[in-house]
């Protein structure tokens, strides 16, 4: 087998490691030699492009499943690369995802009994549809799903896999966002065609329409549409007939469209890099978690899957509050975001102090915007880097009882992580969408004296490798 890189290589999946790496054991002249491809599932035979080697294992990218495994079964649903697993039941992704959880803790945080330490599983509510907000990509570059050929076209979907150049058109729902507004998106990409502007030339950094943004409100069955063009044929865009076409395909599900222009030649669909316009309705949505209502703009950072961040919330309030008076006492809410924890520990916890960090300015505005919203007293929000509030604040110290720990996937900064064990808090409820960082981090709590109690998983994105863990600490 050619394992050089660059090299297109066949081979039958095995085993799944954690992050969604398929791999494969060969034997080489070396000895043992393992492969990684990502997004596989074991029994599926597949080719892969060889990104890099290394003396005992390779990593590969998926070109094409040529068989598929006798695990998955048949979905009424478009296959996307953004749901690798949505043929493999859901209970065996569960199993799949525990046991390559688990494993990791053993291997990188040195916890060797964590499944005695294991407390609970939090499966999603919502296995199907449960995404509040999906990014949909324009190409003149389209990649015809039934004949695996590539056509100069107008597409309007998602990536194809391993590519960022080519769409495939999405012709009906893929199972993750709301179906709906997916089974008709081909009547707006028709209607879009018909306006003789064209999609965007990835290579080229050309043409006019460029993203969807859709945001989805749960509690009140509310779409927020962002439409991002270039400004390269805006004076033949019809903007009234656009929002005439949504209104006519959704009907009153429009809550507000929003356009932005993007000039930039990095292909993302963020409002910072141009100018953006409410060009019907409201330029936000509401969303409710255990009882309380957040306001939600197209920039701001929310929870993805709703139903399912309840019920890790309400296991952090569980983690916090379990066996303790908190009556009078300090819980620090660090990387607070729009401070979603922190508003649900103050309305949960009502004896306790609250106080919410976060470097984004916009996210403390939204917090505590939020925070008026939902007449929640006792919380605190401070817009500063996360270690340097801690240095610049050393009243804290010996006052706080419990800090939540939610960091970014890069976990914490050993700076600031040094800072979070010298503040002294008898309790640490940490929360991550990334168990490998968080399994680092572990081990250097565990060193300065903090006891590992129990650890939780919960499935924010079913049909991803994705699953985020809490972990109860204490002194």
């Amino acid at each position: 087998m050619n394992l050089k890189k660059g090299a297109e290589i066949e081979l039958e999946i095995e085993e799944l490691a954690f992050g969604g790496k398929g791999l494969t054991r060969i034997q080489t002249e070396q000895g043992g030699f393992v492969i990684f491809v990502v997004n596989t599932i074991p029994g599926q035979k597949v080719k892969a492009k060889v990104l890099k080697k290394r003396k005992k294992h390779a990593e590969c990218r998926l070109l094409e499943v040529l068989e598929q495994s006798p695990l998955e079964q048949d979905v009424p649903y478009q296959k996307i690369s953004g749901a690798p697993y949505i043929q493999l039941p859901h209970e065996k992704q569960i199993e799949f995802k525990k046991q390559a959880s688990l494993d990791l803790f053993r291997k990188l945080g040195d916890i060797q009994n964590a499944p005695e330490l294991f407390d609970e599983f939090i499966q999603s509510p919502l296995v199907h549809n449960y995404r509040n907000k999906m990014e949909y990509s324009f190409s003149v570059i389209r990649h015809d799903i039934d004949t695996n050929e590539e056509h100069d076209d107008f597409g309007l979907g998602f990536k194809r896999t391993g590519t960022w150049w080519k769409v495939e058109n999405l012709d009906k729902a893929s199972g993750l966002f709301d179906e709906e507004w997916e089974n008709k998106l081909h009547i707006i990409r028709e209607y879009l065609i018909s306006t003789g502007l064209p999609a965007w030339h990835p290579p080229k950094k050309e043409g006019f329409f460029r993203h969807i943004v859709v945001r989805k409100s749960f509690a009140n069955n509310e779409l927020l549409i962002n439409l991002v063009t270039s400004s390269d044929g805006l004076d033949k865009f019809n903007k009234e007939l656009f929002i005439k076409k949504l209104i006519d395909t959704y009907r009153d599900r429009i809550a507000g469209v929003i356009h932005t222009i993007n000039d930039d030649v990095a292909d993302r669909a963020k409002l910072e890099h141009g100018p953006s316009d409410v060009i019907y309705g409201k330029h936000l949505i509401v969303e409710e978690l255990l009882g309380l209502k957040f306001e939600i703009s197209m920039q701001s950072f929310f929870q993805t899957n709703p139903s399912s961040a309840e019920k890790l919330y309400q296991k952090v309030i569980d983690y916090a509050s379990e066996g303790r008076d908190l009556n009078g006492k300090v819980i620090m809410d660090l990387f607070c975001g729009t401070g979603t924890i922190g508003q649900l520990l103050a309305s949960q916890l009502k004896e306790a102090q609250i106080v919410g960090v976060d470097i984004v300015p916009s996210a403390i505005e939204n917090a505590k915007r939020n925070a008026k919203l939902n007449n929640i007293e006792g919380v605190e929000f401070f817009a500063e880097d996360v270690g340097k509030f801690l240095l610049n604040h050393p009243d804290y110290k010996g006052k706080i009882d419990t800090i939540v720990l939610d960091p970014p996937r890069a976990g914490i900064a050993p700076k600031a992580l040094k800072r979070v064990i010298e503040l002294g808090a008898d309790r640490i409820v940490y929360v991550s969408c990334n168990p490998a960082t968080q399994a680092r981090d572990a081990r250097d709590l565990r060193n300065a004296g903090y006891d590992l109690k129990k650890l939780s998983l919960v499935d924010q994105f079913p049909h991803t490798a994705h699953v985020e863990s809490i972990m109860l600490f204490e002194k």
